[in-house]
């Protein structure tokens, strides 16, 4: 066996063993903290309420580690079980060897990981999302949005791929810097088309119509500095009863949108309140700081790449006999994510310290009682535990735990 063959499966290994032993970790403490709502929230969420909290919890929990282990299979049966390779070599008989064959072969691996996670989808929207209460899908809905995300990804996948295969052979040793120019193009490019062009693919968005709401929320945006193009609504209603709002875009087609879902639960003060967080981030330059460490990131694994792509043992050790522009990029991002699982707290706490600047910034500009009042209510029509096991936390969440993030607003609170 070669030697990066174990170094890979010892990686593996450490990897989907952590992942079990968080979420079993999540189950344990979820199910000990069931029967007691916390201190904090005693007044606000009901024993109910937080026990559909916890078995949510558990229920996404459980699936997810089922998804873990298939994953692992997966992955094994693509690599050791030389799955890849027959890729490779089905793909071969249809194309000489260059662009086009290696844009079928990643065409043709996503295309069967793409209909495997389409049970899981299933799944996850009609099984667990149903089961509590916050499905609003059809079937044929579904299905609909399934096709029309494969045929999103394949018209702006295609000719991306296309082009950075191109570049890895055609440009040098230097291919991984074009290559990175490449990708930042094309994220800031999606970034700019999203709200226009992508989003409405698969939602309706229309202006915001509650005058005084409208009002209330423009001297927010002018108090704050911000310009945006329009408030909008989305019709988050048609596919799921969880609310929130976000920002999309930059520049000239920045937007504000509400769930219409959000909107029926949060009173004018409360919503005011949550999307003076939201402008937290793009005020103090959250989402700037957070593109530049990607794509700080992404230049570095490129060029990682370019130094792997011409080792034998790269392909070899992960038992593929026909090196190529194309194996090598699906290899790498297959092997990645195995060596670097263990830096998630890294990011994750860095995306929870962007939180807590967010919420003292929305102090500053809103009422801190309506913010608090906001959460609670989020936290409750969402049936977001109140309980995480801190160490899964660090792992996994984006933002703060309840008890964490409603203290600190407290103690800001006059």
């Amino acid at each position: 066996m070669h030697t990066f063959s174990v170094i890979f499966l010892a990686a593996l290994a450490l990897a989907v063993s952590t992942k079990l032993w968080l979420g079993v970790r999540h189950l344990g403490h979820i199910q000990r903290h069931r029967d007691r709502v916390p201190a904090e929230f005693a007044n606000e969420i009901s024993l109910d309420a937080h026990h559909r909290a916890a078995d949510y919890s558990c229920a996404k929990t459980r699936f997810s580690l089922v998804g873990v282990v298939f994953e692992c299979a997966v992955l094994l049966v693509l690599t050791f079980g030389g799955g890849l390779q027959l890729l490779q070599d089905v793909t071969a008989g249809w194309f000489a060897p260059g662009v086009a064959r290696g844009v079928a072969l990643v065409v043709l691996l996503a295309a069967i990981m793409t209909l495997v996670d389409v049970p899981f989808g299933w799944y996850r929207t009609f099984g667990i999302e149903q089961r509590f209460g916050f499905n609003k899908m059809t079937p044929a809905l579904f299905i609909v949005d399934t096709l029309k995300h494969a045929a999103l990804a394949a018209a702006v996948g295609i000719p991306l791929v296309a082009c950075i295969l191109w570049v890895m052979e055609q440009s040098g040793s230097w291919w991984w810097l074009y290559a990175w120019l490449i990708w930042v193009a094309f994220n800031l490019f999606i970034l700019a088309v999203y709200p226009t062009w992508i989003a409405p693919l698969f939602n309706k968005f229309l202006p915001l119509d509650d005058p005084q709401l409208k009002e209330r929320i423009e001297r927010l945006l002018e108090k704050c500095g911000f310009r945006a193009r329009g408030l909008m609504v989305m019709d988050g209603s048609r596919r799921s009863s969880h609310g929130n709002a976000y920002f999309t875009g930059f520049g000239k087609t920045k937007r504000i949108v509400f769930f219409d879902t959000l909107l029926t639960r949060l009173g004018p003060g409360e919503i005011e309140a949550v999307l003076a967080h939201e402008l937290g981030h793009f005020k103090l330059k959250h989402v700037i700081k957070r593109m530049v460490w990607i794509f700080a990131a992404s230049l570095a694994f490129l060029w990682l790449l370019a130094r792997l792509m011409g080792q034998s043992w790269f392909y070899g050790g992960l038992n593929v006999q026909s090196p190529s522009t194309a194996m090598a990029l699906i290899l790498f991002f297959i092997v990645v994510p195995q060596f670097i699982f263990l830096l998630q707290p890294v990011t994750s706490f860095y995306s929870r310290k962007h939180e807590f600047e967010a919420d003292s910034y929305a102090a500053q500009h809103a009422s801190v009682a309506d913010l608090i009042s906001a959460l609670v209510k989020l936290y409750k029509d969402n049936a977001a535990t109140l309980t995480p096991d801190p160490l899964h936390s660090a792992f996994y969440d984006s933002h703060p735990p309840a008890t964490l993030r409603i203290a600190r607003l407290q103690a800001i609170r006059p």
